[in-house]
């Protein structure tokens, strides 16, 4: 079963998540991520290249994955372009807390 997350245009896409995470060589868990997506091109001092492509993403089917304390879980799977034009197929995670009314970015990391 698939869905549309509610107001994909107010989606919270942190920088600490893009830049201090997804794209950082030092982090702990990060650094294997970033490896992927500087590959693509991205870096951290353009982070918002890569979150607005992750923007892109969050209007796409989205698959509930796992309710929690705090909210319902989502995925969901695209194609981005990588400023060195290299395309690859990725999964995005989202959460939509509960009272609230929008998605907030979890993480991302390559389609098997």
């Amino acid at each position: 079963m698939t869905v549309k997350l509610p107001n994909p245009d107010k989606a919270i896409i942190p920088r600490a998540k893009i830049e201090g995470y997804l794209l950082s060589p030092v982090h702990s868990v990060g650094r294997h991520k970033a490896a992927f997506f500087t590959s693509l091109g991205y870096t951290q001092a353009e982070w918002q290249a890569l979150a607005q492509d992750m923007r892109k993403l969050v209007i796409g089917d989205a698959r509930p994955t796992e309710e929690t304390e705090y909210g319902r879980k989502y995925e969901i799977r695209g194609q981005i372009t990588g400023p060195q034009r290299r395309v690859a197929s990725i999964v995005t995670a989202w959460i939509v807390r509960h009272g609230e009314d929008f998605p907030r970015f979890i993480t991302a990391y390559p389609e098997d």
